[in-house]
């Protein structure tokens, strides 16, 4: 008997059509699978913008934090300002100076509407001799007043007490 060789199972011949045909068919696969990828890549974004959207609903529809309660100052605190400021244009040698409530209000206190007050420390820091030079009836940050600081001696008698 003749021994045949064993031979290595034979390789089916590929024709260079059937070549072109597997490449497109894998490169097909990539498409789809990029594809995939691409809606998949979509999709949690819009998970997560729908998330946040979520977030932001929630947040503004708590409610909102309490702001902290402003603390305004009071008559003491602006009348020791004005005198504070009489003080030093008599130290300066200056004759007079005039203030202005919603000044004075917004160099102490901007943003706050305190104006009563400040009103009320004015008419009260006035001394006689001290004149207006715009008058309200209401509190009004028009209010003006010429403080005079040549004499600023305690014997001067208070605006309110010689005008009644």
């Amino acid at each position: 008997m003749v021994a045949k060789k064993a031979t290595a199972k034979a390789e089916p011949k590929v024709t260079a059509a059937k070549k072109t045909v597997v490449k497109k068919a894998a490169e097909v696969k990539k498409e789809e699978v990029k594809a995939e990828v691409k809606t998949a890549v979509k999709k949690e974004v819009k998970k997560t913008a729908v998330k946040a959207t979520v977030a932001k609903k929630a947040a503004a529809k708590k409610p909102a934090a309490k702001k902290p309660a402003v603390v305004k100052k009071g008559v003491q605190e602006y009348k020791d300002v004005i005198n504070w400021k009489k003080w030093e244009a008599h130290n300066m040698n200056w004759l007079y100076i005039e203030v202005n409530a919603g000044d004075l209000m917004t160099e102490l206190e901007a943003g706050v509407n305190n104006i009563k007050t400040v009103t009320e420390a004015m008419l009260d820091s006035m001394l006689e001799g001290d004149t207006f030079i715009v008058e309200s009836e209401k509190a009004s940050t028009k209010l003006t007043v010429r403080y005079y600081c040549d004499n600023l001696s305690e014997e001067r008698r208070k605006y309110s007490e010689v005008n009644g």
